[in-house]
Order: structure tokens, then sequence, then C-alpha cells
């Protein structure tokens, strides 16, 4: 079974939740957890991952070169960038700033001396795996600065993570999602038998989850709900009621607790580094509706 973990939303909780469950759960299946937030990864810090074992580099991302050989600097390229990725240097030459292309090759089509502008392959990202200190493997990916390609890096990481699966005899493929909807998320929730959504009770949240679950129903998989931080805003009822209206089962709620970022600075799920706070107990209670989920 392969479940997604999102929440269209930066910043409810989501990697934190999700490390926890995962302690919680490695001594009932085998399974790979995969950071799917190539931006920013994160949970390989929340499981104490020091050292990668194994890196592998992306090669996919184009971006613009302009030989100033052959420039006849008359600057159309400059004018037409959609991205204004192109700046004259110092020496009045034009130059490409890596960071902000987007290789969409505008200047070399609008270019009028042919072969001056050429687009060149370059690293988009590297994505690395390692063996947890609780036993079981995470695959995680980091996007280079400026690159594009997050969501073909998520792809590559499922795939590497099917191939851990298939040589480890594992069961399962946990997936810790990015914030937002954007390609990362779609490849995220791409093939999941099941998406698990966290959000917290404001309105700039379920705004967020909702939209991810257009995306959930895009690829009709059945979706469960787990409130963050359920305490915080007591009066705000829309999100139980949303949850209600799409038929939503909600596997429970963790209370806003200070144990939780206090873990994160010891990089350990809370459940481990503090097993008797308020947001341990709560979590413990949800991993039984994970293990319904997992069978």
């Amino acid at each position: 079974m392969q479940i997604a973990i999102a929440s269209g939303k930066g910043g409810v909780g989501k990697s934190s939740i999700t490390a926890s469950l995962l302690y919680l759960l490695k001594d009932d299946y085998r399974f790979v957890a995969v950071d799917a937030d190539a931006e920013a990864p994160n949970l390989g810090l929340l499981l104490g991952v020091e050292e990668w074992e194994e890196e592998r580099e992306h090669i996919g991302a184009k971006v613009a070169r302009i030989s100033t050989e052959n420039c006849i600097r008359c600057g159309i390229c400059y004018e037409r960038c959609p991205y204004e990725s192109i700046y004259v240097d110092a020496n009045g030459s034009y130059v490409v700033n890596e960071l902000t292309c987007e290789g969409c090759n505008v200047c070399g089509l609008v270019c009028p001396v042919r072969g001056t502008i050429t687009l060149e392959t370059v690293r988009s990202g590297v994505i690395r795996k390692a063996t947890t200190k609780y036993g079981f493997p995470i695959i995680s990916a980091q996007l280079d600065v400026g690159r594009p390609e997050s969501g073909k890096l998520v792809t590559e990481e499922k795939e590497w993570a099917k191939k851990v699966m298939d040589e480890l005899n594992l069961e399962h493929m946990i997936v810790d999602s990015a914030a937002g909807i954007g390609c990362q998320v779609i490849a995220s929730l791409g093939g999941a038998d099941v998406a698990i959504l966290i959000a917290e009770p404001t309105p700039a949240s379920l705004s967020d989850v909702r939209r991810a679950y257009k995306i959930v129903q895009h690829f009709r998989e059945p979706a469960y709900l787990i409130i963050n931080k359920a305490d915080l805003n007591p009066g705000f009822t829309a999100l139980k009621e949303w949850a209600e209206s799409e038929g939503i089962p909600i596997l429970g709620e963790v209370p806003y607790d200070r144990a939780i970022p206090e873990s994160m600075v010891l990089m350990k799920p809370v459940v481990e580094a503090f097993p008797d706070s308020r947001a341990a107990k709560a979590i413990r209670k949800i991993a039984g509706g994970m293990r319904e989920i997992l069978g």
C-alpha cells in the first residue's frame, strides 16, 4: 500500500506527525519512507538522519547559454526574455542568470545570429537514501537552488522507493508530501492508495486543504483527516463541518503542545522524545487508525 500524507499548507505540523507515525508503526510493518518535499526536505532531520548512504544526481533542467564570441549585442534576447533572466555584465556582454532561467528558449528563437544561444542540460538536484536509526529506509531529495523539475525529482524518489521495497521485501510506502498543490504534491498523490490530509482549525488551513482534497478527488483516492493544534481555535468549527460534508473520516485530533518543537530540536519524533506529552498520546491513538488502514 502507498499512503500519501499531504496538507495543502505549510506549517501545520505534517512532517512532525508523519515522523511520529513512522516511529509508532516501525515494529508492526515493513515500509519505506519518502520525503517528497524536494524544495525543503526535513523528514530526515526529524528522524535523526545525519549521513546519506547513497546519492544520485538528477540531470534534466535546461538553461540558456550565450556565446560571447558570436553575440552581436543587439539586446533582443534581453528585451524578449519572459523571466527577465538576461542581464548586461560589467563588460557589456549579455549573460544568462541561471538561477531564474526556465529554459524556455525564447531567447534562442529571437536571436538573429544562429547558434549564439543554446540550451544546455544541467543538474536539477540530488536524490538520496539512508537507513534511519529506527531500522527503516528513507528516500529524500534536494532540489538545487533556482532549478525546476521538483515533480520529476519526487517521481524518481518514488521509483527508487519501489525498487527498495522489492529488494528488502517491504510492504508499504509512506510519502510525506510538500506543502501546496504544485508538481511535487501531484507527484506524491499520484499512484497512492490512500491520502491522509493534515490541517489546523484556521480559515487559511481550511482553504488550502480543500485545494489539496481536489487533487485527491482527481486521483479518486480515499481520504482521511487529522486535525493538528486542534485546541488552538476552539470556536472554529468550519473544518470539521467541511470534513463531514465531504464524507472524510477524522482519524484524530492533536492538541497544541510545546513538546513538538522541543522534540524537533532533539531531532526525534515527539512520541519518542516526550512519550507522556498530550501530543504524543493523541498521535498514538491516530496510529491505531493507521493500523486499520494498513490492514
